[in-house]
Formats: C-alpha cells, structure tokens, sequence
C-alpha cells in the first residue's frame, strides 16, 4: 500500500513523522510520504512546491491512500474535483493535528479507509471515526466482500442495494464457486454453500468469473391475507391497502394464495370486487373458530362490541393457513382496513 500523509502546518508536519515512524514496523505500507508546505519541509518531507491543491490534483491517483493532517472541510473542498467511483477512488483519511480522531472520509470499504483509519488510530493512540452502516451496524457490505476475497464489483448500485438488505438485518446468502470457501463475520450472512436458498432470504450475492449469469426467479404462492374493514370500504381504498403492506414486508403480490375474512364480511362488495381483480380465493372464517385464539392478538373493544369477536385479520389468517408457518407482519392499518401478512 502507497499511503501520502498531506500536513499544512508546522504541528501537523511534526505529527506525520511521528505517525510514519510508527506505521513503518506494521510492514503494510510499501511507501510512506509525508507533504507539506515548502516552509516546514525538511529532509523528512517533500515539499509542495506549486502549492497544495496543485500537489493533491498530481497525488491523488499515484497512492492507495491519502492521511490528511488537516479540517475534513478543507479536504472535501480540494478532493471534490477529482472523486471519480467507489471502486477507483483512494482510500481518504482526516484527523486532528493531535491526532484523537481519525475519520475514514472516502473509500471506506473498498478504498480500505475505515481499516486505515483502525490501524493509525491503533498506532497512535486515537479513536478511529466510521460512520458506514455496515461498520456501526456490525454488519459486513458487499464491497467489503469483494475487498476481502480480492475480486471485483460488476455492479455497485446492486452491491450497495444488497448491503442495504444486510445493515437491514436481512439475511442474504453468498454463492460461492465449489473450488472456493470464504468464512466472513457478519450475522446477516449466510456463507455456507446450502443445497437450497432458505425461505427467509432476502438477497443473495453470487460470485462468479463467467461473463454472463442467467438468473430467475419462482414465486411461491405461500402467502395469506387476513383483511378486515369497515362496511362499505372501497375496492381501491382494500387494494391500497394491500399493495402497501405487501410493498413494506418485500413481498411479490404475485405470492398471495389466497385472502381470508370474517364470515360477516362475507358480502363485502370491495372485498369480493379486490378478490376478482387479483383471481383470488376468499376464505370465510366463523367467528366461533376466532373466539378460543383471539386472546393472542391485538384486539379492540369497538371491533368485540360489533361483531363479537375482538380481533379479525390476524386470526382469520392463521386459522385458513397450514397453521405451520409465521406472520410476516401481525397487523396494518390503513383508512379503516387491516391487513396481515402469514407466510405458510
């Protein structure tokens, strides 16, 4: 690793060879080089003899990480111009002149600037700043995958999605080739090679040198919606309902098997009109089958006054499934309409 350490004063020159001179032993920095304003330069240093901003504009690509001794303000201000990808931009560090705190600016991943940042601070007694959702969550990114197994992001946008899966704590599953195994640290990362793709997996990471993957998807019709509403509620007001439930849990629409309800909703105009459009089955569940569980959901004492039970999608859709599933999502309310989500 080539790492230019750039100071513009005399403290903060006087701080770079101290922190060369302790990173130098670790063995991980092929060359250190410490810049500065010709008036501090010494034997110790190279000079920026046309100035700082022309200095950084001929550095910044020629090392694999740049330690500024300086404001992170001034930092961003001059490295702006030059910020071209991710994947090709080097490794940015600031900190303080006394050294505290040393902040992974840029490249925190790929770059290698939150693990740069770790060891200086290791070094030097600091505390070392990562704001990456990935770090603070203590989680693992796509990019730090890619880093860590020396290989290369096809696509950053859908590597930053996936990760946004991960800090999420959705579990997303790596597919490895069979000559290669990777164990990585990270709850939400299932980096084993499992015969089948579990059903609580969200995303999944596939590494692969062939130039074109084919991938596609099955959807499963394994999912129950229990609806109850109010009398009259439009068909759209339902399907508004629906889609945003269905939208907040991940879920295909195409993954409904069927909708189930109370049986005095059995008439329901915009429920029947929803179960048409959307050539689903309505399951009717009696309330005399909701009575014995309703105690172990949320109820409501208007909705126990109405219609003498206390509670309604949640129990309807456990009652119409195989009852050896899960709720994805317990109950969600949206202008007079509840939904919930069981997966079989």
């Amino acid at each position: 690793m080539r790492l230019a350490i750039i100071t513009l004063t005399k403290k903060a020159t006087k701080k770079g060879v101290e922190i060369k001179k302790l990173l130098t032993p670790t063995n991980r920095f092929e060359i250190i080089n410490i810049f500065t304003l010709s008036k501090y330069s010494d034997d110790k240093t190279i000079p920026m003899e046309n100035g700082f901003k022309e200095t950084i504009s001929n550095i910044f690509n020629s090392y694999d990480s740049l330690y500024f001794i300086m404001a992170s303000g001034i930092v961003v201000r001059t490295i702006a111009p030059f910020l071209k990808s991710k994947d090709i931009d080097p490794a940015v560090i600031t900190s303080d002149e006394d050294g505290k705190f040393i902040t992974s600016l840029l490249s925190g991943h790929l770059g290698g600037a939150n693990e740069l940042a770790s060891l200086i601070a290791e070094n030097i007694g600091g505390i070392p700043i990562i704001s990456t959702a990935s770090d603070v969550s203590g989680s693992i990114a796509v990019d730090t995958i890619a880093m860590k197994l020396k290989a290369h992001l096809r696509d950053l946008e859908s590597a930053k999605d996936v990760t946004a899966l991960i800090v999420n704590g959705e579990r997303v599953e790596l597919r490895l080739p069979k000559n290669m195994s990777v164990k990585l640290d990270s709850n939400s990362l299932d980096c084993e090679k499992p015969k089948n793709i579990k059903k609580d997996i969200a995303g999944i990471v596939v590494m692969s040198n062939r130039l074109n993957i084919e991938v596609t998807q099955i959807i499963p019709k394994n999912i129950i919606l229990g609806i109850g509403c109010r009398r009259n509620t439009s068909a759209e007001t339902i399907l508004d309902s629906i889609k945003l439930t269905m939208k907040e849990s991940n879920l295909h629409m195409d993954s409904i098997k069927h909708i189930a309800t109370v049986d005095v909703k059995a008439d329901e105009i915009g429920l029947l009109e929803i179960c048409n459009r959307l050539d689903k089955k309505l399951i009717i569940i009696d309330r005399e089958q909701i009575k014995p569980i309703q105690d172990n959901y949320e109820g409501s004492d208007f909705v126990e006054k109405t219609i003498g039970v206390r509670c309604v999608s949640a129990p309807v859709a456990y009652l119409s499934s195989n009852r050896s599933g899960k709720f994805i999502k317990e109950k969600k309310r949206y202008n007079g309409v509840t939904v919930s989500v069981y997966e079989e």
